[in-house]
């Protein structure tokens, strides 16, 4: 029904029988013929009315107006065949039912009661004058479908949701909320018939329905706008209609329909306009908290939506604000759901890359123990690398060898995925060149000499050019230039990443790493018999940095100039 029975229906259901007739058995017509004729009556009881004489002027006026908007409904050539309309007629009669009694009363007993019936009845006949309108408007009155929604014609399910739709926009809140099951059910059964029926004044409407006064259909509406957050196809219409504001506030209060309201939150956050929009409203506090305090799936929902909002400039003072980076960490170390320790390992790749302060703040919560347990696994997480690869040049060089790092990064350089043994090659990189040669030795000690020359023969090419670039450095302490010497596939890939074309841009650090190895003739002779020089010539001419002082010392012309240099 589109309105409660008020009054009438609770306390005298007999008068409400014989007001609006049999409604059972009316047809369309003849029920309007009965309301149209309830009218006058219901006028001249509330201009008769004694007491609150301002109140029921206004409720007179509103009666007044209601004669042409019904003249309005049945003048569409559906009326008769659709069921909304019925039930907005038997609505519009219980209101004016109820209005009668309501007006025969004596002002003198119970007046705060009275005043609120008044209140309540002048509310109800404003969603009647509405819904009205809203009928006419939505244009579900064409559809005139009676088959219901389990029907197999595609036609008759289409009406059916378009109806549905409708009723989201008319009728009280307990009317809505069983029109909400419907269009949850009708997701089940066919989603993107749903979503292509949608339209910007469904959306908005059920946006209204978060923050509805039951809990029930609030946790309904939050249910739904979940759905089609997760479908993708209605994104940018639940932010412009302002789903924003109320699926935070429903996060943040602990309220029915929480953990759909994060859901909705971490699918729509994947946009960086959304994320930045959902910190702009207050969204960090309340999503830091569920991560804190909420149940596993809640958590990891929130989790996934911080580390969105993470990505973005413009959050990430405000999640400072808020303790991020002891909440990341914590979740890191306790996450119980798939994907939660995963989202934390996200969310700490992102602050880390974002500021000096964020790397401190994490070496100093304990962040660089939990990510280094993290690592541990079998298959370590590439974001967790990358965040211990952004930590360690604000750690100093023995806390890093006390605390096992670098027989973390060997493990990913051996287990790792290639993203991950990208990630760990580049903080190899940084450890080696900002820890002095004892680092540099710390390193090859612990076989990831080996590991690198390995990965020059990636199918990545950041792969490569992250182990060219991290052989490079380490190739300053005379044991890893040896070993790279020495191992069967050193010189030879090396040489291969001579290769002059532009996807190649390991090709410097190549350079820079021969140039290390150089010293010994032997590796020379090497990289001549794999055609350095042919490779060299052509960089030399693109003015790559170091290729003429190679190609030097391969053809030993540095060392004939510098005689010639001496005789003159």
């Amino acid at each position: 029904m589109f309105a409660t029975r008020g009054m009438s229906g609770r306390g005298n259901p007999a008068a409400a029988a014989a007001a609006a007739g049999d409604e059972g058995e009316d047809t369309a017509e003849e029920l309007l013929a009965r309301v149209t004729g309830m009218v006058p009556a219901a006028v001249s009881a509330a201009t008769a009315a004694a007491g609150f004489p301002g109140r029921w002027k206004a409720i007179a006026a509103k009666l007044g107006t209601l004669p042409a908007r019904l003249s309005d409904l049945s003048s569409h050539p559906c009326f008769a065949r659709n069921a909304l309309c019925r039930e907005l007629l038997q609505s519009v009669a219980a209101t004016l039912t109820d209005a009668v009694e309501l007006a025969a009363r004596s002002p003198g007993a119970g007046k705060l009661q009275t005043q609120s019936a008044i209140d309540a009845l002048g509310a109800r006949l404003d969603v009647n004058l509405r819904d009205c309108a809203l009928l006419v408007r939505t244009g579900v009155l064409s559809d005139a479908s009676a088959a219901p929604l389990m029907s197999m014609a595609p036609a008759a399910a289409q009406a059916d949701v378009r109806e549905l739709l409708a009723r989201l926009q008319i009728g009280q809140s307990e009317a809505k909320g069983r029109a909400v099951d419907g269009l949850l059910d009708a997701l089940e059964r066919d989603e993107k018939g749903v979503v292509s029926a949608l339209g910007r004044a469904n959306v908005a409407a059920l946006v209204q329905l978060l923050t509805a006064p039951a809990p029930a259909v609030r946790e309904k509406a939050a249910a739904v706008v979940c759905r089609l957050a997760e479908s993708g196809s209605c994104d940018a219409l639940l932010v412009s209609e302002g789903a924003l504001a109320p699926l935070i506030r429903l996060a943040d209060c602990g309220l029915a329909g929480r953990e759909k309201a994060v859901l909705a939150l971490h699918r729509l956050s994947a946009s960086p306009d959304v994320a930045r929009a959902i910190a702009c409203h207050g969204g960090a506090r309340p999503l830091i908290e569920i991560c804190r305090t909420g149940d596993s799936v809640s958590q990891s929902a929130a989790a996934g939506a911080l580390k969105n909002l993470s990505a973005v400039p413009e959050a990430v003072h405000a999640l400072a604000d808020e303790g991020i980076v002891r909440v990341m960490v914590t979740l890191l170390d306790h996450g119980t759901l798939l994907g939660s320790k995963e989202h934390a390992a996200d969310c700490l790749e992102n602050l880390t890359s974002s500021s000096d302060s964020f790397r401190l703040a994490v070496a100093s919560d304990g962040g660089l123990r939990s990510l280094l347990d993290y690592l541990d696994a079998p298959s370590p997480q590439e974001s967790a690398v990358r965040a211990l690869g952004n930590i360690v040049c604000a750690v100093s060089p023995d806390t890093l060898v006390s605390l096992g790092v670098l027989p973390r990064l060997a493990h990913v350089l051996r287990v790792g995925s290639t993203g991950a043994q990208q990630a760990a090659a580049s903080a190899v990189c940084k450890i080696s060149g900002s820890g002095g040669k004892d680092m540099k030795r710390h390193v090859g000690e612990h076989g990831c000499v080996a590991l690198l020359v390995r990965m020059l023969d990636a199918k990545s090419g950041g792969a490569r050019e992250a182990a060219a670039q991290a052989l490079a450095s380490l190739a300053g302490h005379p044991g890893n230039a040896r070993e790279v010497r020495m191992d069967e596939r050193g010189v030879p890939s090396l040489v291969q990443l001579l290769d002059p074309s532009p996807a190649n841009t390991a090709k410097k650090y190549a350079i820079a790493c021969l140039l290390a190895l150089s010293s010994a003739k032997r590796c020379k002779r090497m990289m001549i018999s794999h055609g350095a020089i042919g490779y060299l010539k052509k960089l030399t001419d693109m003015e790559v940095i170091g290729a003429r002082d190679l190609l030097e010392r391969l053809e030993e012309r540095g060392k004939l100039r510098s005689i010639f240099s001496k005789n003159n």
